[in-house]
C-alpha cells in the first residue's frame, strides 16, 4: 500500500526540481499550482519516471480512491490511507489561503465542505490529513514540505467556535433579510426593487509549516531544494514500510530522521513526539 513512505522515498531517489519539465513530459498542467498537484501525486504512485499518460493512469487507479478539484478539499485520498491537501506558495514567509475551508487536523466524511464524490469514493468516516506545501520560484521547486494536520492545525472545535460565534453574530443583526447557507450569512433585497443579496464568505489561512516549525528545522540556504516532513511518531510507526527508510537513511546520509517534539495544536504546554525527517539537495 503506497503511503507517505513511499512519496519521501520516490523523492529522495529520484528527486525532481524543473517544475515546467514535469508540465511539457505529460502535457497535463496548465500553471505551477497544477504542476506541484502532479508532482504530489506522482510522489505517492511512484509514478515519476513513467511518461507513458495511460499507464500512469491506472497506476493512479491502483493508489488513490479521490482526486479532488480546486473547489473542495482534499486534493487527493490514497485507497485505505492518508487525505492530502496540496498548497503553492512563493516565499518562505507566504501564508497559505485555505478560503472557505478553516484548517483540517483530521478529515471527516461528514464534512459539508467536501464533495459527494469524496465521502462515497470508498468507505470512511475519518482520515488523518497531510499538508504538502512547496516553494516554487521561477517554475523551480525549492522547498517541499510534508505535515500531518494534527500537530500543524487546531481541532474543528476550535475553528467552528469562532466560525458558529461570527455566524450567530451577523444574524442577530436587526432590520436585514437573512436566509440560511452554508456560509457565514446571506442578506437578501438589498436593495428597494428586493433584487441583490450580500454573501458573507469565510476566507481562512493559516502560516506556513517552515514558518510555524522554525523552532525545530531550517532550511539550508546553500543548497538548491530543501524537504523537510513532520509526522507523529505512533503515525510514523504504523506505516507497514517505514523501516526502508530507516535503512534507506542509514546508507544515504543525505537524509535524516531525527526524534523532535512538536507543540500540540489545542495545547503548546504540551508536547508530542514526533519524526523529523529532512533532505536536501
Amino acid at each position: 500500500m503506497n503511503n507517505l513512505i513511499t512519496a519521501i522515498l520516490s523523492l529522495a531517489q529520484s528527486p525532481r526540481i524543473k517544475l515546467k519539465s514535469i508540465i511539457r513530459s505529460h502535457n497535463r498542467a496548465n500553471n505551477m499550482g497544477e504542476a506541484l498537484e502532479e508532482y504530489v501525486k506522482d510522489l505517492f504512485a511512484d509514478t515519476l519516471n513513467i511518461i507513458d499518460e495511460a499507464e500512469r493512469n491506472e497506476k493512479l487507479n491502483e493508489v488513490f480512491s479521490y482526486l479532488g478539484n480546486q473547489n473542495n478539499p482534499p486534493d487527493a485520498m490514497l485507497k485505505n490511507g492518508d487525505a492530502i491537501e496540496i498548497k503553492k506558495i512563493e516565499s518562505a514567509h507566504a501564508a497559505i489561503a485555505l478560503n472557505s475551508s478553516y484548517p483540517k487536523s483530521k478529515l471527516i466524511c461528514g464534512d459539508p465542505m467536501i464533495s459527494h464524490g469524496c465521502k462515497s469514493c470508498e468507505k470512511w468516516d475519518e482520515k488523518d490529513m497531510l499538508y504538502v506545501v512547496g516553494i516554487v520560484k521561477d517554475s523551480n521547486l525549492v522547498s517541499l514540505a510534508f505535515v500531518y494536520g494534527d500537530v500543524y492545525c487546531a481541532s474543528k472545535e476550535c475553528y467552528e467556535r469562532v466560525k458558529e460565534s461570527i455566524k450567530l453574530g451577523v444574524n442577530m443583526i436587526s432590520g436585514v433579510d437573512f436566509s440560511t447557507t452554508k456560509e457565514l450569512g446571506r442578506v437578501n433585497k438589498v436593495d428597494p426593487l428586493g433584487i441583490t443579496y450580500l454573501r458573507i464568505r469565510g476566507m481562512w489561512g493559516i502560516e506556513n509549516p517552515f514558518t510555524v516549525f522554525n523552532y525545530i528545522y531550517h532550511k539550508n540556504e546553500n543548497k538548491e531544494f530543501n524537504f523537510m516532513c513532520l509526522v507523529p511518531e505512533q503515525k510514523f510507526y504504523s506505516f507497514p514500510n517505514y523501516n526502508d527508510l530507516i535503512l534507506y537513511s542509514e546508507r544515504n546520509k543525505d537524509i535524516v530522521i531525527s526524534n523532535v517534539r512538536i507543540k500540540n495544536p489545542d495545547n503548546p504546554a504540551q508536547l508530542i513526539d514526533s519524526k523529523l525527517i529532512t533532505f536536501s539537495m
